[in-house]
């Protein structure tokens, strides 16, 4: 049961910590652990910066999806 609720959530996760943790070398683990913690201590501002950040991969993704489609014309 705790690992379909594990696996349901990773799926659905914007994939924010995945970036970060390839981008700085980091394991992922780590980078969650940090924005669990962080959000209890600094009173939910990671978790505003959690969305943001996932906005922007969003907008990424999406830009470099119509980039591949325009040069496919």
């Amino acid at each position: 049961m705790f690992q379909r609720i594990i696996t349901f959530f990773e799926k659905q996760s914007f994939g924010v910590c995945t970036y970060l943790a390839e981008r700085l070398n980091i394991s992922i683990s780590k980078i969650r652990l940090f924005f669990i913690y962080s959000s209890f201590l600094a009173v939910g501002f990671p978790i505003v910066f959690y969305l943001l950040a996932a906005i922007v991969l969003d907008v990424r993704h999406y830009i470099k999806k119509i980039r591949l489609w325009v040069w496919d014309v």
